[in-house]
């Protein structure tokens, strides 16, 4: 077995995960066009693709205990194939449909966009195990380190989907299947790998009482944070281009979002010592930071200069940069006896979370403008400051205690 080349496959597979996000988004209008969809229709075929990455991540729980981490591993790159194919190959509608159930085009797409979402989901499931089996010793440090590499894909497909339109006039179908080159590079690297049974398994924990630790109450109020962590992470970047071209005009939105990945991918590679030697106070110094950014990018006024957009989007980005894999990190280091059980939950809540707040702002952004919904966004940060300042006492004061005790006579 080979830690490097395991660490290798499951990054390449993370970037995969992370270009479907890029490039879906800029597919969306030209796809449209070409299969005559409303936006409320173009919406519906995008939706499965989040709700079912967020049951695979359930699910992949506990399949991976009972199939094993390669298995799943080949079967993701598998239905990125399957689902890509079913996307460049259906049929045209010759003109509008009423449902995208009564044709057999739209309902390709809808297919293979929910296959891609549950390749995604099986993804996640499988390497944050797997990482954290691989390196039991630096779970947390190698676990930020993998996860530099959902900022650095996001950026790899948007700049892929700039290039093939300025560059080479590329159409929507081409863009799409440049996700099946890093797809083929992860599935043959996990073909010729061999893979280890998880950290539970190895330890000979039995399923009962994988699912006592998932009913503890430190892992239940790990698990409320990450609903609010990941929805302060993932849901403001969702709508970041377009909320930041509204607030600062004076450069394209998008250019924003690449800026603030690349910082968190920078911070997540070269940085992650820090999130390994205090995850506790890494994730509430994050939070912190999230919070301002958020609240001071929604205090900007259209027409705000770029240097001071600029700033406010790095304080954003400084403090999204650890919370995702800390919060997995963390899980695994409280509790391995949870296995991928924990990991798959956490992983889930996020997906989950982020799935449900996207609507949230949009209402907000309707009803308030840009600005004041990522003020609505930066008020949970206040909630995660006060929760994570607690734990962080608390950890503190145990670990006095014992020490207390070892020493005394």
């Amino acid at each position: 077995m080979s830690k490097s080349k395991l660490f290798l496959t499951s990054c390449v597979s993370l970037v995969t995960t992370a270009m479907v996000f890029a490039i879906r988004g800029d597919i969306a209008n030209p796809m449209a066009a070409a299969f005559h969809l409303t936006n409320q229709q173009l919406g519906l075929i995008f939706s499965p693709a989040f709700w079912c990455f967020t049951v695979a991540i359930f699910i992949s729980g506990g399949l991976v205990d009972a199939v094993g981490m390669r298995t799943l591993h080949i079967l993701s790159a598998i239905g990125y194939f399957v689902g890509i194919g079913l996307v460049i190959f259906a049929p045209r509608p010759s003109g509008p449909v009423a449902s995208i159930f009564d044709n057999a085009g739209t309902m390709l797409l809808y297919a293979g966009f929910m296959i891609m979402g549950l390749s995604q989901g099986l993804v996640e499931g499988v390497i944050n195990p797997l990482v954290a089996t691989v390196y039991s010793d630096r779970k947390t440090q190698r676990l930020n380190m993998m996860h530099a590499w959902w900022p650095g894909g996001m950026i790899i497909g948007g700049l892929t989907a700039v290039a093939l339109t300025d560059l080479f006039h590329a159409t929507w179908e081409i863009k799409l299947a440049t996700i099946l080159v890093p797809a083929l590079a992860y599935f043959v690297l996990a073909l010729s790998q061999r893979y280890p049974a998880t950290e539970r398994v190895q330890s000979n924990v039995s399923t009962s009482q994988m699912w006592r630790e998932a009913a503890k109450p430190g892992f239940i109020l790990l698990l409320f944070c990450m609903l609010l962590t990941s929805a302060i992470e993932l849901g403001p970047d969702q709508w970041f281009p377009a909320v930041m071209q509204a607030l600062a005009p004076k450069l394209q939105g998008v250019l924003y979002l690449v800026y603030t990945a690349g910082l968190v991918f920078l911070l997540r590679t070269f940085g992650s010592g820090i999130a390994h030697r205090s995850p506790v106070a890494t994730l509430l110094m994050c939070s912190a930071l999230a919070g301002v950014g958020l609240y001071w990018l929604g205090s900007l006024q259209p027409g705000a200069g770029v240097s001071v957009a600029f700033a406010a989007a790095t304080v954003f980005g400084l403090g999204k940069s650890f919370l995702w894999p800390t919060m997995l990190g963390l899980t695994s280091e409280r509790y391995p006896r949870g296995g991928a059980l924990l990991m798959s939950l956490m992983g889930g809540a996020g997906m989950a979370s982020v799935a449900v707040v996207l609507p949230v702002m949009g209402a907000n952004i309707d009803s308030g403008g840009p600005g004041a919904a990522l003020q609505m966004m930066s008020s949970l940060s206040v909630i995660l400051v006060i929760v994570f300042s607690g734990i962080w006492l608390y950890v503190r004061s145990s670990t006095r205690s014992r020490q207390e005790a070892h020493v005394a006579p």
